[in-house]
């Protein structure tokens, strides 16, 4: 068993460190924004990155996408700007259902857009009343003589506002479908939301008897929750490599303190209880990477049976950030709580990791119904 990145990898992981380095100075300025900033996303356009996120049919680099892949990106991208990260992934959560449920015309008009990071995509799930339940969605499609028609709200929406469709999940009839929605339609608008402690573009996306034609769905009716879990097969584990990515650079922000600021006549490093957390702070990243990367693989091959390997990855990656971002807080006391920091952005952003795409409560929930059905 080889636990070294092959050479394709190391290759991804040159051009991710690459990108990042190219908008680290911005990051600061990119990561306290609510809108997409515009030099961010040039660089990322630039990098090709996104190419990863569409299949080699419609100007991807493989013919399937690759978990690891864009776990090994998201890993690099968080460790410098959550804004990056967040752009990056929401190319392939947004479009994943078009890949895997859109009819030929719809992928080819979308998906090479979105592999070159020319038409931002976004995902509706959640509702003011639907969240970790999304069987709660009151977004209804309805169809008639001439096509769709499409109304209700979505709340929450990452890229609201600056997307160029919306992948759409709500109720039709008994069931869940889902449509495919430009944001250009009469009928779509945006309204923002309240800031979040991590800005992040988001907004509430309302859907005023949006009138569509048939065509605009996404697979059959009915199979919008299959889209879904689809969708989550993929996405889920590439969090917990972000978690993983974020940790990381929180812990290179607390080494590089405490090996320089000396108290009690030595460097904080030296000092029993530093190390301490130095040493249990290590241990966990590494920890979590390999769970990461195992779940990656593992999707990879079969992203709808490894979804609980996911989960476990995304439970388990983002709790270890938030406990590792506030031990590296601790050890670089007052210097750890200037606003606008490195070390205090990344402790703002590693705690809504533990909500989205899963909150952790959740997530035990189906990994303990997993368990239960796999013991004999």
């Amino acid at each position: 068993m080889n636990f070294e990145l092959d050479s394709g990898y190391l290759e991804i992981q040159r051009q991710a460190r690459e990108l990042a380095a190219s908008i680290e100075p911005l990051a600061a300025e990119a990561d306290a924004s609510n809108e997409i900033h515009p030099a961010v996303l040039t660089a990322l356009q630039t990098s090709g990155l996104s190419d990863l996120m569409v299949t080699s049919e419609h100007g991807g680099r493989s013919e399937r996408l690759d978990p690891l892949a864009i776990c090994i990106v998201r890993e690099v991208l968080m460790a410098t700007s959550s804004h990056l990260d967040s752009l990056f992934a929401l190319q392939g959560i947004g479009s994943y259902a078009i890949t895997v449920g859109g009819s030929p015309a719809q992928r080819t008009l979308w998906l090479p857009r979105v592999a070159k990071a020319k038409s931002l995509a976004a995902l509706a799930l959640t509702e003011p009343d639907a969240g970790s339940d999304l069987k709660a969605v009151t977004t209804e499609i309805e169809s008639t003589g001439d096509g769709l028609v499409l109304r209700g709200s979505k709340s929450f929406i990452s890229n609201a506002g600056s997307a160029a469709f919306y992948v759409v999940f709500a109720k039709e009839d008994s069931a869940f479908s889902m449509v495919l929605v430009p944001a250009d339609m009469k009928g779509v608008s945006v309204t923002p939301t309240p800031e979040l402690i991590a800005p992040h573009v988001l907004g509430d996306v309302h859907f005023d008897d949006v009138i569509l034609p048939a065509d605009a769905r996404l697979g059959q009716a009915g199979q919008g929750m299959d889209l879904v879990l689809a969708t989550l097969g993929v996405f889920r584990v590439s969090v917990a490599g972000a978690a993983v990515g974020l940790a990381q650079a929180a812990l290179e922000e607390a080494v590089r303190h405490t090996r320089t600021r000396e108290q009690f006549g030595r460097p904080l490093a030296r000092l029993g209880a530093v190390a301490q957390m130095l040493a249990d702070s290590w241990t966990e990243v590494e920890m979590a990477r390999l769970l990461t990367y195992r779940a990656a693989s593992l999707a990879k091959e079969n992203p709808a049976a490894s979804l609980h390997h996911s989960s476990m990855a995304k439970l388990a990656a983002s709790e270890m950030a938030s406990r590792v971002v506030d031990r590296c807080v601790q050890m670089m006391g007052r210097f750890g709580l200037i606003r606008d920091s490195k070390i205090e952005r990344l402790y703002r952003q590693a705690r809504p990791m533990r909500i989205y795409e899963g909150a952790s409560e959740v997530l035990r929930l189906g990994i303990a119904r997993q368990l239960t059905e796999e013991v004999q």
